[in-house]
Formats: structure tokens, C-alpha cells, sequence
């Protein structure tokens, strides 16, 4: 399994010289299974790049996911070129949402006002396939959802190839349960002894007291989470927009340093624009 991010920023995209090593471009994972099948996993301003390499190696057949509808991860749908294409196909899978939903929340992207192109007017091939409640497979890939706790709802995801497991979970408050959340046992079982880890991360403990009930966590809960699940590598992710390059460095060396003191084998990194896993 091929793991690469193409954008690791939280609620905005940001640019400048304080940005240039983890990047300023919102959420998109890209996934190549063994299968050879593509599956992306949300659209935020990370997508336009993606597309442009897409297109330079001829590849026009993807399988979209979404972990929620929040605008930082639709932003950059309408800019991934292959949707002007009449050679791409989309397969939207619904997965786990309700039959309508990801539909719905592509379309009103691209409804006036919000741009000049309407939905209705893309040339590539879009099919969505029937929702499902539980495990679902792409290629050679199995793909486990999990709720999120997050305002308005939401999905984490295992995915699972050749004895190899990656989580991801993005947009997840471990320090309140939202509506329709779950508490931090179960995304400890969930990510138990996963080979991949990737978290939301965006606050330090100082600045949750201020963004309780916002949906995010702090990097110490989610590492507490790494931790506790036995994961062998952990990265954190939906970096704040005002959290700057060397102000990341610091919090991964915190978390390695905690990893050192607990003696325990835990490689911690902050997941970067352009960052590739194999599994």
C-alpha cells in the first residue's frame, strides 16, 4: 500500500516562508492499493496537485472517500482538473454515509454562487455506489469506517492490504463526545497495533481550554491514543493554520521525547505536504 499526502493543514490553506517544510494545503491522502486501484481520501486544496500528477501519468479512474463535509476538505474539488475530463471516472462511494449525502455535498461546492462551473456540467463519469453500514473493499484494500466526534458528523477509516494497516483519522476531538461520537477506548481498539497512524493533532493542551466542543484534539491526546493502541508509527495531522514550521518541529520533538521517557518504540512525526508511506 502507497500512502501520500497531499495536504496536511487544518481549516485553512496558508502560504509563506513559515510553511514551505510541512506545506499550507488542506486534507488529501492519496492510496494505491497493490491492486493498482487509486482511492483518495477527501478534496481539500491538496487535490490540485494531486490531479495535475494524475494527469501527467495517465491515470483517469479514481475511487473518491469523505470523512466529512467540512469546507477545508471540499475546497479544492473544483480545481482537480480531471473533472473536466471525459476519460475520468469517479466512483463516489458513499460509505458509510446516507445514500444522498456525498452527492449532495459535491454539488452545492459548485452551486451558484459558491463557482462559475456548475456540478452539472463536469464531463468526467461519476457513479455512487450504494451506501454501506460496516467494511467495505477497493481492489485489495479493505476499508473499516468509524464515527468521529465532531460537530455535524463524520468518518475515520482503517484500511487494510496484505496484512498491513493504516488508520486515519482526521477531525476527531478525544476530549468530548460529540453527537453521534464515540468515546477514546473505541479509537484506541479501533487503531490497535496499526502499522500507520495518522491523527488530528491541531491543538496544544493550552489551546483546547479555549476550543472545547470545536472538534479537534490536542497532540498529547491523540499520542496518548498511539500509545495505548500499540501503533508502531504515528503522525500528526490537521496542523493549526497559525502553527508554524519550527512550532510543529517542537511539538513532534515533545512527542518523541515522551516516547523516549515511556521507553516505548514510537516514531513520531508531523505528516507533511508531499510525505510518502509504504506498507
Amino acid at each position: 500500500m502507497y500512502i501520500k499526502s497531499w495536504g496536511s493543514r487544518g481549516s485553512i490553506s496558508v502560504s509563506g516562508r513559515d510553511y514551505l517544510k510541512y506545506g499550507g494545503d488542506t486534507t488529501c491522502i492519496e492510496i494505491r492499493a497493490d491492486s493498482g486501484d487509486i482511492i483518495i481520501i477527501d478534496a481539500g486544496t491538496g487535490i490540485r496537485r494531486l490531479g495535475n500528477q494524475l494527469i501527467e501519468e495517465n491515470l483517469y479512474k479514481y475511487n473518491f472517500i469523505f470523512t466529512h463535509a467540512h469546507w477545508d476538505h471540499l475546497m479544492g474539488f473544483p480545481f482537480f482538473k480531471p473533472l473536466y475530463s471525459k476519460h475520468s471516472e469517479f466512483i463516489m462511494h458513499k460509505c458509510p454515509f446516507h445514500s444522498k449525502f456525498v452527492e449532495t455535498i459535491l454539488s452545492k461546492v459548485m452551486t451558484p454562487p459558491n463557482f462559475p462551473v456548475r456540478y452539472s456540467d463536469l464531463k468526467a463519469n461519476i457513479a455512487y455506489p450504494d451506501a454501506c453500514p460496516a467494511s467495505f473493499e477497493i481492489g485489495s484494500v479493505t476499508i473499516t469506517p468509524i464515527p468521529l466526534s465532531h460537530p455535524n458528523n463524520g468518518s475515520g477509516y482503517k484500511f487494510s492490504e496484505d496484512g498491513k494497516t493504516f488508520i486515519f483519522i482526521s477531525d476527531n476531538e478525544l476530549g468530548f463526545i460529540h453527537k453521534g461520537g464515540l468515546p477514546v477506548k473505541s479509537y484506541i481498539e479501533f487503531s490497535a497495533e496499526a502499522d500507520l497512524l495518522i491523527h488530528d493533532a491541531e491543538y496544544t493542551p493550552e489551546e483546547y481550554e479555549h476550543h472545547k466542543e470545536w472538534g479537534h484534539s490536542t497532540y498529547s491526546q491523540a499520542l496518548s491514543v498511539a500509545f495505548k493502541a500499540g501503533v508502531k508509527r504515528f503522525g500528526l495531522f490537521h496542523h493549526s493554520p497559525e502553527r508554524s514550521d519550527s512550532e510543529i518541529d517542537e511539538l513532534v520533538e515533545i512527542c518523541r521525547q515522551t516516547a523516549a521517557e515511556k521507553r516505548h518504540n514510537l516514531d513520531c512525526f508531523g505528516v507533511s505536504c508531499d510525505m510518502v508511506f509504504s506498507l
